[in-house]
């Protein structure tokens, strides 16, 4: 049996907008100032893993937008998930949240995405790369993670092992066309209503809770800034304390701003809530224009919906395909 190549994997022909590597994030490290990273959509990053075979926590790469292309220097299987983008191997169309295998010289492209944003592309036994500080989730505001501390460029190569070392995926699978995501430009963000929600008045509550919201121009993997009804804070600021992912900071403007995985560590704006991890992911598919509402949940709620989501997702399983 030849033994895997150690420096090949997938050449990066075109890199996209913006495709990094992750894996299912950087933590323990906030007390030296480095955020989570990982997937902005965490269910699409796990089903890809899960799809090929994989733990959970595997690298894949996360692609933005749209407009990535490699080619397969080794044999191997794949899976792509998340939003709607457009797959071709070999210059044939193919269907996302399902596995395929490919064979070196083989040609993997996403187009860009037509509803959503964020797709997962992972690979059998995950792609090798050393971790920085206990990871390799990629954060470019802080330089570290992936191949070189920022996002993927033409000529990276992706080093992955041969599918022989996997031949426990003899078969392709997909998930349930019943059980795919699907993305919408609306989204509901249960939000818990803590942080300092006493610096926010009853009625500036209501007003949260009772408008729409849209996303603004500014949003990426550090947060959404929305636009819409203003909220006002009794407090001008606070002094800066940690921050968490999915946390409402409602700034000077009065114009929410939604904290997602490379958001700082720390931060001043009063908090008027935080939304679930559920949600966060929804939010991440948005687009430009796209519509939120909060909706107010208690902690007990929150904390049982993920374990339903959790339940759901370990109990499914999936389909051989051709």
């Amino acid at each position: 049996m030849s033994k895997p190549s150690l420096t090949q994997g997938f050449l990066v022909e075109q890199a996209g907008v913006l495709s990094l590597i992750q894996d299912a994030g950087r933590f323990g490290a906030f007390n030296i100032g480095l955020t989570n990273g990982g997937p902005v959509d965490l269910p699409a990053f796990k089903w890809a893993n899960r799809l090929c075979g994989n733990k959970l926590n595997s690298t894949a790469i996360e692609i933005n937008i749209g407009g990535l292309t490699l080619t397969a220097q080794i044999d191997t299987t794949l899976a792509v998930t998340g939003a709607n983008m457009p797959l071709t191997i070999n210059g044939e169309k193919k269907s996302l949240w399902r596995s395929y295998h490919v064979k070196a010289g083989d040609v993997i492209a996403l187009g860009f995405a037509a509803q959503g944003v964020r797709c997962y592309l992972a690979v059998a036994g995950g792609f090798s790369l050393a971790p920085s500080f206990g990871s390799t989730a990629t954060v470019c505001r802080e330089g570290i993670g992936g191949l070189h501390g920022g996002k993927l460029e033409a000529g990276d190569v992706l080093v992955c092992a041969r599918r022989n070392i996997h031949n426990n995926l003899k078969k392709n699978l997909s998930l349930e066309d019943k059980l795919i995501p699907t993305y919408t430009d609306e989204v509901i963000l249960h939000t818990i209503p803590s942080y300092q929600q006493k610096y926010f008045s009853s009625h500036q509550q209501r007003l949260f809770f009772s408008n729409e919201y849209t996303v603004s121009k500014s949003f990426d993997r550090m947060g959404y800034r929305l636009e819409g009804q203003a909220i006002a804070c009794d407090i001008d600021g606070i002094l800066s304390e940690g921050i968490c992912h999915g946390a409402v900071q409602i700034p000077a403007d009065g114009q929410p701003i939604v904290l997602l995985n490379d958001r700082q560590t720390i931060g001043g704006y009063p908090k008027i809530g935080a939304v679930s991890s559920i949600d966060t992911a929804k939010l991440g598919q948005l687009n430009q224009g796209g519509k939120v509402r909060f909706e107010p949940i208690s902690m007990e709620q929150a904390h049982n919906l993920f374990h339903l989501n959790l339940s759901r997702f370990n109990r499914t399983e999936l389909v051989v395909c051709d």
